[in-house]
């Protein structure tokens, strides 16, 4: 069988749930037996996302094999319950990167480089060669932006290309756009979803298949408009409406024949989904009536995408055992200012996480909550920079050394109790430099993470710079903290507070929310949740 692809293109506005869409494609068709691969096309210029702001873009998801790349990734992965790589996210900083390196090695052989042929050629060769590489049957390819964006132009004309190339039996294009409802009339207005489709078809691209994403479900003179203007039969026009869970939407699109659809357009063989395990999460999801408070202390809470892996990775933990997390969102930086008084936060709070960051900002504020969640035993579990800023307090808090830090935060420090990976000094440039992806941690017998893990190694993805500082390791020993895991290079990974000490508190360099999935959570926010819901 000749490898199919699936484009899903957006309109109207970005942020509409292209990634939610792509992954339940992808979910439909794996869900038929088929092998399933899926990448994301960002069009902006950066490299990957590695460097961006969590308030410009969200969370960086960050790959097995280092890659920082869109949050969409992490919806793929929880949804196909597989790993992707860095190759799996494709940007026009790569491509223009990659062109302009094959010109300066001279091979094309002089000619005039172009936006077309050689652009286009690239995007294509990137999209097929990863087809080829993983031996998938089918990609699924999420082109970031929306149409009409002159950024996202030449993703769009060499996915227009493959459908010629490839034929039309092997190319599908699904358009998802936005038909919203009116304020004033209460209307299902259809000319959003018009005009988008219409630019499309003027860059050369037919639509198999509209998705309208609304507020409430496509009603049938919509649909009929939709299919109308967009030459499709109305049976091509799903409706993608707002649902209590994202984890939904491959549901609610294969009541409505879309898997179907795309398998007849793709010429493949008929055959029935199994999505029993599915809609047993969902099922499960939907019948929780019971929440447990937990507090999220971050630095980019305006943002919630900024820690979405995290937000999913506790609500998979709850579903797991008959609870959905309430959470209760701390910006570091008005506890730092004062606007935020702690005590009256945390005190009905039944567990918390100290969430990952970087940069000065806020950092005392973080540290101020640490203190009162270790004093006052509710279960806690710090993720990276929220495991160094637990080390900070406690050097400071219970050690006594007093101006402890970390040196990204203070390079003067007394007691530099998190310093910079030795490897890091020789760093120049910031891009995709951080220690990356995951790695073996060999975990330590008779503490709290192996009781959780119940295994010797597991692997975590990672991604910081700074590291606990070894010189300062017997003295948090000798007080009672114990190390949980360690590297194969003897980098320290999980620490925790004795049982004696207190009921759940760990801190976590790696990000383990990266290897969570909804029918599978990640030992670590299991043990958070059942730990918070004794409270």
């Amino acid at each position: 069988m000749p490898q199919k692809f699936v484009f899903i293109t957006g309109g109207v506005m970005s942020g509409i749930g292209k990634g939610i869409v792509s992954a339940s494609s992808g979910l439909l068709l794996k869900s038929r037996g088929y092998s399933v691969g899926i990448i994301k096309i960002d069009p902006y210029l950066n490299v990957d996302a590695g460097t961006m702001n969590p308030y410009a873009h969200g969370e960086v998801y960050v790959t097995e094999d280092g890659g920082e790349t869109d949050l969409d990734l992490g919806h793929y992965e929880r949804f196909l319950g597989t790993n992707l790589s860095k190759k799996h996210n494709i940007t026009t900083g790569q491509i223009y990167y990659n062109v302009i390196a094959k010109e300066r090695r001279g091979e094309y052989l002089g000619k005039t480089v172009q936006i077309i042929p050689h652009i286009t050629n690239e995007i294509k060769e990137r999209i097929t060669g990863l087809a080829k590489e993983t031996d998938v049957d089918i990609i699924v390819v999420e082109v970031g932006g929306t149409v009409g964006d002159i950024e996202g132009l030449p993703f769009l004309e060499a996915a227009r290309q493959m459908r010629v190339d490839l034929g039309p039996e092997n190319v599908a294009f699904v358009h998802l756009a936005l038909a919203p409802i009116s304020n004033v009339t209460g209307e299902q207005k259809t000319k959003p979803v018009q005009h988008s489709v219409q630019e499309l078809r003027r860059i050369g691209i037919q639509p198999n298949i509209v998705i309208a994403r609304s507020p409430r479900p496509l009603e049938e003179e919509a649909r009929y408009k939709i299919a109308l203007f967009a030459n499709l039969p109305k049976d091509a026009v799903f409706s993608d409406h707002d649902t209590k869970s994202p984890y939904e939407v491959p549901l609610l699109l294969e009541r409505q024949g879309y898997g179907k659809m795309i398998v007849r357009i793709l010429n493949l063989d008929k055959r029935e989904p199994d999505l029993n395990a599915w809609e047993d999460f969902v099922n499960k999801l939907y019948s929780i009536d019971k929440e447990v408070p937990i507090a999220m202390i971050g630095k980019y809470t305006r943002l919630k995408d900024s820690y979405i892996s995290i937000s999913e990775a506790l609500k998979s933990a709850g579903v797991a055992v008959g609870v959905l997390p309430r959470f209760v969102w701390l910006e570091a930086t008005d506890i730092e200012k004062g606007k935020v008084m702690i005590e009256e936060e945390l005190s009905d709070v039944s567990g918390a996480v100290v969430l990952p960051g970087f940069g000065i900002r806020g950092t005392e504020g973080k540290i101020k909550a640490i203190k009162y969640l270790r004093e006052n035993n509710i279960p806690t579990l710090g993720i990276c920079f929220g495991m160094q800023l637990s080390v900070v307090e406690y050097a400071r808090d219970v050690l006594g050394l007093r101006g402890a830090n970390s040196t990204e935060i203070d390079p003067n420090t007394p007691h530099p109790v998190i310093d910079l990976l030795p490897e890091q000094k020789r760093v120049k440039y910031m891009g995709g430099t951080m220690r990356l992806g995951a790695s073996r941690i060999r975990i330590e017998e008779g503490t709290l993470v192996h009781e959780l893990y119940k295994k010797e190694f597991v692997y975590e993805r990672h991604r910081h710079r700074y590291e606990v500082n070894l010189d300062y390791l017997d003295k948090f020993i000798e007080s009672g903290v114990k190390i949980g895991g360690w590297s194969d290079s003897g980098l320290v990974e999980f620490i925790e507070l004795s049982k004696k000490d207190h009921r759940f508190f760990i801190g976590s360099q790696p990000h383990p929310e990266f290897t969570s999935r909804p029918l599978n959570p990640n030992p670590l926010y299991l043990g958070l949740i059942k730990e918070a819901i004794k409270a």
